[in-house]
């Protein structure tokens, strides 16, 4: 299971009480239908297999609609949710597990899709030495979130923003003049960050190796040329693949020997986990 960091932990409680904020606004006039003290329990199931991801999110949610609820749950965080079997049981105060149920499965049903995607693209490399990566096409206020979901499901995350690497694409090379030219600025800038660039042809490669990047990006080589730089420079820098990444091209590129390949589908083509959650009358 993937340990949520302090930051993350921050993170969560702010983004849940915007989310509340959104959906309950000046209050839920639905649930004020129901008896004040009418207790229930509701379950949550799967209609499908599914990576579960998105319990603390859950627990935040409840946890700031006052804690006049119970949750049991039955699978961890990164488990495979089995269909029709339930995974979390909800007990307590009907009004509130009424007008959090939209905002918790909301989150489940979206963190659980990104892990599941990643699992999926971990597990076909599982065997070979290439690293899943996400990238920041990223939901809008769903960074933090989508690539704590892409570790949950076996991936790695590439840098959060724009703050804490450097990735060197080729508007930067225009405007900087050259390769070198904008990894020298990037080393005085910050000669403490990892500088990665991006090249477009072998030629390009050899430039950025010359420069002393830590990683260079392959986009859109064919796997000849993927192989031909990893052949040529092997152990002076690090390669990742990137560029209309799928399944089915995995293994071909784990083939080419490169170290990483970046995958924009895991947190930027979301299609939401079909979750439902059930109610019984105390």
């Amino acid at each position: 299971m993937t340990l949520l960091n302090a930051l993350l932990v921050e993170h969560i409680q702010s983004q849940v009480a915007f989310a509340l904020e959104e959906d309950i606004g000046s209050g839920d006039i639905t649930a004020q239908l129901i008896p004040n003290d009418q207790e229930i329990t509701a379950t949550i199931i799967s209609r499908e297999a599914a990576v579960l991801c998105g319990k603390a999110w859950v627990e935040e949610i409840f946890s700031q609609l006052g804690n006049r609820t119970t949750l049991s749950w039955h699978n961890e965080e990164g488990d495979m949710l089995e269909i029709n079997k339930p995974f979390l049981t909800i007990k307590g105060h009907a009004r509130t597990i009424l007008t959090g149920e939209r905002a918790a499965l909301n989150f489940l049903q979206t963190l659980s899709y990104t892990a599941t995607v990643s699992r999926q693209y971990s597990e076909t490399v599982s065997n070979t030495q290439l690293t899943i990566l996400d990238t920041r096409k990223t939901l809008p206020g769903m960074r933090q979130a989508q690539k704590y979901a892409v570790t949950v499901g076996g991936g790695k995350n590439h840098r959060m923003g724009l703050y804490d690497a450097f990735l060197i694409k080729e508007n930067h090379i225009m405007a900087a003049g050259s390769i070198a030219n904008a990894v020298n600025m990037a080393k005085e800038i910050a000669p403490d960050k990892p500088i990665e660039v991006e090249t477009e042809n072998l030629e390009e490669v050899s430039m950025a190796v010359a420069a002393g990047v830590d990683i260079i990006m392959l986009d859109n080589f064919s796997y000849e040329d993927m192989s031909a730089a990893v052949s040529k420079f092997k152990g002076q820098v690090k390669f990742e693949a990137s560029g209309n990444m799928d399944k089915e091209r995995l293994l071909k590129v784990a083939e080419t020997g490169v170290d990483f390949v970046s995958i924009g589908a895991l947190t930027k083509h979301i299609q939401a986990i079909d979750l439902s959650l059930r109610v019984s009358q105390e």
